[in-house]
C-alpha cells in the first residue's frame, strides 16, 4: 500500500532547484519534505539517516553523481526515485528505457504533477519491487558491469542548457552561445549581448558539446566556431582569437594547433 504520508528528500546543488521541488510538493496532499541535501555525499548519509519514501534526486552534482547515489546505497536500498537533470543527454534516455521517472530542467507543472503520480503507484509493494528491478537495469546489475546502458550508449550532445534568471529557468539552445568563459566553479554563457551564469566546471561543457561546433581554446574559454573570424599571433608566442563579433580571447598554446588545423592553417 502507499504510504498515508510520502516522505521526501529534495537532493540539489540548485537552491532554487530545490525551492522549486519543495514549492510543487506543498501541493500534493499527503507528502511532507523530510530534508533536503545539496551534493551527492550529504544525499547518501540523508537517505540511509532520513530513510524517505521518494527522493528528488540531481544527476550532476559535486561530490557524487545521482548515479553513483544510488549505487552507493544500493539499489535493493533506494527509495523510489525521480531523477532531476539540466540536460537531456544519453544518461536520461537509459532511464527512459528503463523506465524510471526523469525531469528535465526546466519542466513545467503538469510534467512534474505525472512524474509525482506514477511515484505515488510505485510505492506500493508491487511497484516499489518493479522499480528496484528498473535501478538495477539502468546500473547494468552492477556498478562495474561493462554492459550497463549508460556506459553502452553512445554520447548525444548537448541542444540546450538551463539557466536561472530572476528566480526563474529559462532553456537556452547551445546554437545561442557564442562562447563560454570559467568563473571558478561557473561558466558564463555569453549569447549576444546577454551573460548567463550556471554552475558547471569547463570539462563538463568541453565533454557534452559538440566538437563540430564548440572548441575548448583556452583553459577558461570555449567557443562557437562558425562565429571565428582571425587568429592573431602575437609577440613572444601569445595568440588571440577573435571572433565575428568583435569579441578577442586567448588561446592556449596547447590548444593552438587544433585550431590551426580547423582553420587549415598550415604549419
Amino acid at each position: 500500500m502507499v504510504p498515508e504520508q510520502i516522505r521526501v528528500l529534495v537532493v540539489d546543488d540548485e537552491p532554487l532547484a530545490r525551492m522549486r521541488i519543495e514549492d510543487l510538493l506543498a501541493h500534493e496532499e499527503g507528502t511532507v519534505v523530510v530534508g533536503s541535501a545539496t551534493n551527492g555525499i550529504e544525499a547518501v548519509e540523508r537517505i540511509r539517516t532520513l530513510k524517505p519514501d521518494l527522493v528528488f534526486l540531481d544527476v550532476q552534482m559535486p561530490g557524487k553523481t545521482g548515479i553513483e547515489v544510488v549505487r552507493e546505497i544500493g539499489a535493493e536500498q533506494m527509495p523510489s526515485t525521480i531523477f532531476v537533470t539540466a540536460y537531456d543527454q544519453f544518461a536520461v534516455q537509459a532511464f527512459d528505457v528503463a523506465a524510471v521517472d526523469y525531469l528535465v530542467k526546466p519542466f513545467d507543472d503538469e510534467r512534474f504533477e505525472a512524474a509525482f503520480a506514477r511515484a505515488r503507484q510505485r510505492l506500493s509493494a508491487h511497484g516499489l519491487s518493479k522499480l528496484r528491478e528498473q535501478l538495477l537495469s539502468v546500473l547494468g546489475g552492477s556498478p562495474a558491469s561493462p554492459h550497463s546502458p549508460i556506459a553502452a550508449s553512445p554520447p548525444q550532445y548537448l541542444e540546450r542548457i538551463a539557466v536561472e534568471m530572476r528566480g526563474k529557468v529559462r532553456s537556452i539552445p547551445v546554437d545561442q552561445i557564442d562562447y563560454i568563459v570559467a568563473d571558478g566553479p561557473y561558466a558564463e554563457l555569453h549569447t549576444g549581448d546577454r551573460r548567463h551564469v550556471i554552475r558547471e566546471s569547463m570539462q563538463t561543457l568541453e565533454d557534452r558539446l559538440d566538437p563540430k561546433h564548440f572548441m575548448r581554446v583556452h583553459r577558461s574559454m570555449i567557443v562557437r566556431l562558425d562565429l571565428v573570424d582571425t587568429l592573431h599571433r602575437g609577440a613572444g608566442g601569445d595568440y588571440e582569437l577573435q571572433l565575428k563579433n568583435g569579441t578577442r580571447v586567448k588561446v592556449s598554446r596547447s590548444r593552438r594547433e587544433a585550431l590551426e588545423r580547423w582553420l587549415g592553417v598550415s604549419g
